[in-house]
């Protein structure tokens, strides 16, 4: 069986979704952008505080922190609003877009302020988190130029661009870009952060079933390093 013929939307096994930002989706914040991988949606938004949490205060460095949630109806079934306290599952996906976004960004030159990067999921359809750091390295852009813009900070704040993608083993081959009904059978999943100079940032892996080889997972991040550097591109592109 080819991995087009495993592949609910035909794709080949190295392909990824198609892959839009639309910039500038919410008027108010520093920076705004709705991502689109296939059926998925995550809306980014960043705000700058001109503050810094109590440990950072007198350091002159800033800081960055990660908001996720899905909505309601993001997904088939409903899923309740997390309105006391986040599941396991949301504060892990804070804390990665965090740590993957701080390195995007030189936060001694920020001074003290804070940027607050807010990942709402509007539609799941597999890759949240993925597309979380993508469109939220965007987003961050966005905010970052127009701080520079106005000489708040220097423009070389902003550094090399950061991208995330999925791949997973279903039936035994490897696939890129997951979407939920492969997700939801995959053997093996992973979750890859990188830069554009190919340096790795985070790798979520895991064997669902059987475990798998170091063969298979050199062959899994070759594959995702060639996904994060067409999403690089698409991401210098929209922000030209």
């Amino acid at each position: 069986m080819s991995d087009q013929e495993l592949r609910p939307d035909g794709r080949r096994g190295d392909d990824l979704r198609p892959v839009r930002f639309l910039l500038d989706y919410v008027d108010y914040p520093e920076g705004s952008v709705l991502v689109e991988m296939g059926c998925t949606r995550v809306l980014c938004n960043v705000s700058v505080e001109d503050r810094v949490p109590a440990w950072r205060v007198g350091c002159g460095s800033g800081w960055l922190t990660a908001e996720y949630a899905m909505l309601p109806r993001s997904t088939h079934v409903r899923t309740p609003r997390e309105t006391e306290r986040p599941r396991a599952r949301t504060q892990e996906i804070r804390r990665l877009i965090g740590r993957a976004l701080r390195a995007a960004v030189d936060l001694d030159l920020v001074g003290e302020r804070t940027l607050v990067v807010d990942c709402d999921v509007l539609q799941a359809d597999g890759g949240t988190r993925t597309a979380s750091i993508t469109g939220g390295y965007v987003a961050l852009a966005l905010a970052l130029r127009r701080l520079a813009r106005r000489a708040i900070i220097p423009a070389d704040a902003l550094l090399q661009p950061v991208a995330a993608i999925s791949v997973g083993i279903v039936r035994g081959v490897p696939l890129l870009d997951l979407c939920y009904a492969e997700d939801h059978q995959a053997e093996v999943d992973l979750n890859v952060v990188m830069t554009q100079a190919g340096d790795l940032i985070e790798v979520q892996g895991t064997a669902e079933g059987s475990p798998f080889s170091r063969g298979t997972l050199e062959r899994m991040l070759d594959m995702a390093a060639q996904g994060i550097a067409t999403l690089i591109c698409c991401q210098r592109e929209v922000l030209g």
